[in-house]
């Protein structure tokens, strides 16, 4: 059993910021990769940001420069900081981890957490 629990998002004034955190619990081996997908009325799910184990990171081309995704592996958290927020940013936001769920597992499982509303707006 494997849970993501997501918190942090909710109604900012544009310019304004959010720290949205993910926590995963239950029995999940070897954590890779661990991001946010965030997914707006009428558009497609997309890849706002994801970080690897050793640290490295990605973004998508808007968040660069303005949001900020970290992990706590002791705790099995990955964070987004998000400042600067625009109205264009207000979406559903994931949580998704990439993990090998047992071992000897071939391959590894995307778990997704519920969402989380982030609205941005005067």
């Amino acid at each position: 059993q494997v849970q993501l629990v997501e918190s942090g998002g909710g109604l900012v004034q544009p310019g304004g910021s959010l720290r949205l955190s993910c926590a995963a619990s239950g029995s999940i081996f070897n954590i890779n990769a661990m991001g946010w997908y965030r997914q707006a009325p009428g558009k497609e799910r997309e890849l706002v940001a994801v970080i690897l184990s050793r640290g490295s990171t990605n973004y998508e081309d808007s968040a660069k420069g303005r949001f900020t995704i970290s992990r706590d592996n002791a705790k099995n958290t990955v964070y987004l900081q998000m400042n600067s927020l625009k109205p264009e940013d207000t979406a559903v936001y994931y949580c998704n981890v990439k993990a090998r769920r047992y071992i000897g597992d071939r391959g590894e499982y995307a778990y997704w957490g519920q969402g989380t509303q982030v609205t941005v707006s005067s």
